[in-house]
């Protein structure tokens, strides 16, 4: 659901900048009062396996459409809201930069709709409140499904919001929400199952890094005795996350995902024309960043780019996750809190 520059008047997209960077200043200043440094190698590892995962397209039966994780829901339910949103930040970035996902000017619509919602709808509203008497898979299952397609679905909406209050006429408010709803509540339920099969395995593995369980805000202390030490369930999500990124993406489906196949079906076709000081700017920024655009090396389409693109990408996102945390000093030493 990476919205293309084309999609947002200027006016638009600095709004949803100004948002965008509100909550993030919200997030930073509450994860430096959480000051847990077990979060970092959480964060780093997950937002991997989320950059990972969203190559991974799934095919909507039927449709001709396709559809992908977003991860907000499944990063705050590990990390909480706050350091959640901060990492999907993180994956978005270097898909934005380094591989030319999502338009640069639109990227504070993407943060919008495809973090804040599921971080913070997700975890406030619908994970914390399930949680609040303690974890169960049966729990894990619902609060999966209940947030994903609730947040996705808020997530499509404000898509067609802003493409709205952008005035591109090619996409009639009435006509393109009838398309994008139905069709990212089936993918967000897709999403909904996968995220509880990770969010129930982390559950069996190392239960105390499930966030809001028990009704506690920071990670839970939990008196259930888990399968794996932290150390093996880091090292099995990362493994997990370059099998995805490394091997699985290859198979990913080939049809548009639902924003693409919604704007086909009303427009006649998933790529508008902007014109303007704005986007010319923004497309020459994001040319000379990206490396790899499309997941791919630059004029070929070996399946080694996708392979490529998928580890690397995981690991510029652990470098930019962990990075940030030490450059924003979130997590400080304990002499330096009680001083």
């Amino acid at each position: 659901m990476h919205m293309a520059d084309a999609l947002v008047a200027p006016a638009v997209a600095g709004t949803m900048y100004v948002l965008s960077t509100g909550a993030a200043g919200v997030s930073v200043k509450k994860v430096r009062e959480e000051n847990d440094p077990k979060k970092i190698p959480v964060m780093g590892v997950m937002g991997a396996f989320v950059f990972a995962t969203q190559m991974l397209n799934f095919t909507i039966p039927g449709t001709g459409s396709s559809g992908h994780l977003c991860g907000g829901m499944m990063l705050s339910a590990m990390l909480g809201p706050y350091a959640g949103f901060l990492t999907m930040i993180g994956v978005l970035l270097v898909q934005c930069l380094l591989f030319a996902d999502g338009g640069l000017l639109a990227l504070g619509c993407n943060i919008w709709n495809m973090a804040f919602y599921g971080c913070f709808v997700g975890a406030l509203l619908i994970w914390r409140p399930i949680m609040k008497k303690g974890a169960s898979r049966a729990k894990i299952i619902l609060a999966s499904i209940l947030g994903c397609v609730l947040t996705l679905q808020m997530g499509a909406f404000s898509v067609t919001i802003e493409t709205l209050l952008s005035g591109v006429t090619e996409l009639p408010f009435s006509v393109f929400v009838a398309t994008m709803q139905p069709i990212h509540l089936a993918i967000g339920f897709v999403e909904g199952l996968i995220t509880a099969a990770v969010l129930v395995f982390v559950n069996e593995a190392r239960p105390e890094l499930l966030w809001g369980v028990g009704g506690r805000d920071e990670v839970k202390v939990s008196s259930k005795e888990g399968k794996l030490s932290f150390r093996n369930t880091i090292i099995a999500i990362a493994v997990a996350a370059v099998i995805c990124g490394g091997a699985i993406s290859l198979f990913a489906s080939a049809f548009p995902d639902g924003l693409e196949w919604s704007m086909e079906q009303v427009a006649g076709t998933a790529e508008l024309e902007a014109e303007g000081g704005a986007y010319e700017t923004a497309a020459g920024i994001q040319e000379a960043t990206s490396l790899l655009p499309d997941y791919a090396f630059k004029n070929s389409e070996s399946a080694v780019g996708t392979s490529f693109s998928g580890i690397v990408g995981g690991l510029v996102v652990v470098a930019v996750t962990v990075g940030a945390c030490y450059a924003f000093r979130f997590f400080r030493k304990k002499e330096e809190t009680a001083a």
